[in-house]
């Protein structure tokens, strides 16, 4: 990469994971789209590198908050979802089932702005953490489903909980990128690039964290998840 495509990164992973950080999800709706026009390489690979990494932080910060029945069903449903994600990316283009999963994200935007409440129960983690598996590991957007299920908890359980699955849920997803063929030595070196990203980007969403808890977590959840079905939607007719 050049020094300008380098600068861009960094930046694209500062203002990725900083809406990481304050929502507790966000640098794969963010990040993803952005990187893609730099490397394809970075999705998802690195980008799932520098999340589990930024997730082990994100944990020990709000781990006081942590819904840890929640984080059970969720990552159980997370390794279901992960094992057909890998065999679909074997041989099938991701872009086909990304289309699905983007719009299943859309449905539940839908459904949570009706006022229909889904409260974080096993069966509905369960079934979050299975979309989130498969959208995770196919296109690094693994944050929607299961923040959606816990849109009205205080922001802290939020970013606590859904970093507490994303942190096994990336080992699990990188685990069959490596499986498959798809992650490697070059993929590692673009992981550090992102490195800077991943500092910043914590440091930074501490402050923008305490606003939202404010009374602005749910709202600002439907938000990135709208403009995350979106992304990924919009992604399969770009292309």
């Amino acid at each position: 990469m050049s020094p300008l495509d380098t600068v861009l990164v960094v930046l694209c992973s500062v203002a990725g994971f900083t809406l990481q950080g304050a929502v507790g999800f966000g640098i794969g709706i963010l990040g993803s789209p952005l990187l893609l026009l730099i490397d394809s390489r970075f999705v998802p690979g690195p980008i799932l590198v520098s999340t589990m990494v930024f997730t082990c932080l994100m944990t020990l910060r709000e781990r006081r908050a942590i819904d840890l029945s929640g984080v059970r069903w969720a990552m159980a449903g997370r390794f279901i979802g992960t094992l057909p994600a890998a065999a679909v990316l074997a041989v099938l283009p991701a872009e086909q089932l990304s289309l699905v999963l983007g719009a299943i994200v859309l449905l539940a935007v839908g459904i949570s702005v009706s006022g229909l409440r889904v409260e974080p129960r096993p069966a509905a983690l369960l079934a979050g953490g299975v979309l989130s598996g498969l959208m995770g590991t196919i296109a690094a957007i693994g944050g929607p489903p299961l923040a959606l299920l816990y849109q009205r908890a205080p922001g802290a359980q939020v970013r606590g909980t859904l970093s507490s699955v994303f942190l096994v849920g990336t080992v699990m997803s990188l685990t069959a990128l490596v499986f498959v063929g798809r992650f490697g030595r070059k993929e590692l070196e673009l992981s550090l690039v992102l490195a800077p990203g991943v500092v910043i980007g914590f440091l930074l969403s501490r402050r923008i964290a305490s606003r939202l808890d404010q009374g602005y977590t749910r709202r600002a959840v439907l938000a990135v998840a709208s403009v995350a079905g979106l992304i990924v939607v919009a992604r399969y007719f770009v292309d």
